[in-house]
């Protein structure tokens, strides 16, 4: 089900308290099936070999757009997740209002995706809505996550290079405590 966006600024009830200090950490591309849902796996394994997965206990990934609810991620996403050692299962979905309140950090692959969440947040979220590549510590690697889906086997690579970089960087802030609420 594709859920209707309007500009209209309602205020949203207010999130519940966090009763603890876990984290919920959430990717979003345009439809959930190559950028996030890799993104998403990596940060499950990477979350488990740094043995954060008590701290970091919620994460998933979602498009802004409805076009591929329901479907798996793309075959090159699987292909090159499963070439670097890193599962992943998944279906896609769109982002729903929820989500706003559901996570503490909610991850756009590229300005595009950013621009539409910004227009679709509610007021009063939790949610802290950026760039992943705002994560990025090596300047050789571009902090936009492009849209591999027209392209070959290379640019999912050059995805999964961008993305597990960025998730390592911020695990560290986490690990650290920089990340934390």
């Amino acid at each position: 089900m594709v859920e209707s966006w309007s500009r209209s600024r309602e205020p949203s009830p207010p999130p519940p308290p966090k009763t603890d200090d876990s984290i919920a950490v959430a990717f979003c591309c345009l439809g959930n099936i190559c950028r996030s849902p890799m993104a998403e796996a990596i940060m499950r394994q990477r979350t488990k070999e740094m043995m954060l997965d008590t701290k970091i206990t919620l994460i998933d990934s979602f498009g802004t757009s409805g076009f591929n609810a329901g479907d798996n991620p793309d075959r090159r996403t699987v292909q090159t997740c499963k070439a670097n050692g890193v599962p992943i299962a998944h279906t896609s979905r769109q982002i729903s209002k929820s989500d706003f309140h559901k996570f503490d950090y909610i991850f756009a692959m590229d300005r595009d995706n950013l621009e539409d969440l910004n227009y679709m947040r509610p007021r009063g979220i939790r949610a802290k809505i950026e760039l992943f590549g705002t994560y990025c510590e090596n300047p050789k690697l571009d902090r936009i996550v492009s849209d591999p889906y027209y392209g070959g086997p290379d640019g999912f690579q050059k995805s999964f290079k961008q993305l597990d970089h960025f998730t390592r960087v911020f695990l560290k802030t986490i690990e650290k405590g920089a990340g934390g609420e």
